[in-house]
């Protein structure tokens, strides 16, 4: 007998993380949300629920250790296993390394990494235990290079990069299969929130933001990606040709990086 699809979704409350909520969403599918904007993530629950899928609300924050201990205990309760864990919540950045104080960008990297890195590391045993499964890992094309006014976010995102690939050859055995994700620009709301020098959010829309791909397009990327246990996905438009130029011509890739506005 087929077991039940049991999919635990961070960041589900918008963007890439409702997106995938809602493509996940099936009558034979167990969705566990998590967010710590409860509110926003009850009404994509709604959506899901609608769509045929059984779901639960497991609200937390990544920057709080207690919470997420408490939130896989809860996950480890009332599961028989975990077929796919998503992590995908986060905060960006729009501040200067010399403007940056310390406690911005500790708030950046404990959301971004340690509360990722925490979770996971919690609920292995469980997955472990119970057959293995898949890991959906959200970086950034920021994951793969440094840019502009994203320092934290980007050594946060680099972090998840080393972690997790040592993740997925230590337990490869285990049948613990880890897709790393890596977006371009995506249009959601991710530069509104982002953290400026001051701990206030940014406000804006980016242009390239607004004219990036849609959130379910790039779920339905991660879809694809996790059927065929893709260890790395780059998803975007013409941006893609980035990474491969850090990569394959580095003396252009520099050249390019340092004339982009970061606030485009």
């Amino acid at each position: 007998m087929t077991k039940p699809r049991i999919i635990w979704i961070t960041g589900a409350s918008s963007g890439i993380g409702e997106a995938l909520a809602l493509r996940w969403s099936a009558a034979d599918t167990l969705l566990i949300l998590s967010d710590r904007n409860l509110t926003q993530v009850e009404l994509v629950a709604d959506q899901c629920r609608n769509k045929g899928a059984e779901v639960l609300v497991v609200p937390f924050d990544l920057t709080r250790a207690d919470e997420i201990a408490m939130a896989v205990e809860k996950v480890r309760s009332v599961t028989t296993h975990l077929s796919i864990l998503a992590n995908v919540g986060g905060i960006s950045q729009r501040s200067l390394i010399l403007d940056t104080p310390s406690e911005v960008a500790r708030k950046i990297m404990e959301t971004d990494f340690w509360g990722h890195a925490d979770l996971t590391r919690l609920i292995l045993p469980h997955m472990i235990k119970n057959g293995g499964g898949s890991i959906v890992v959200l970086s950034s094309f920021s994951g793969l290079f440094g840019f502009p006014q994203r320092s934290y976010y980007c050594a946060a995102k680099h972090a998840l990069h080393g972690f997790f690939e040592t993740l997925m050859l230590e337990h490869h055995r285990d049948k613990i299969r880890v897709t790393m994700v890596c977006p371009g620009r995506v249009k959601t709301n991710i530069s509104y929130h982002a953290l400026t020098s001051t701990g206030k959010e940014y406000g804006k829309m980016d242009i390239g933001q607004e004219n990036g791909v849609s959130a379910s397009y790039c779920a339905a990327k991660i879809d694809k990606a996790v059927k065929r246990h893709r260890k790395l996905v780059i998803i975007g438009k013409k941006e893609v040709i980035m990474p491969f130029l850090k990569r394959f011509a580095p003396r252009l890739f520099f050249l390019i990086a340092t004339r982009i506005d970061p606030n485009a």
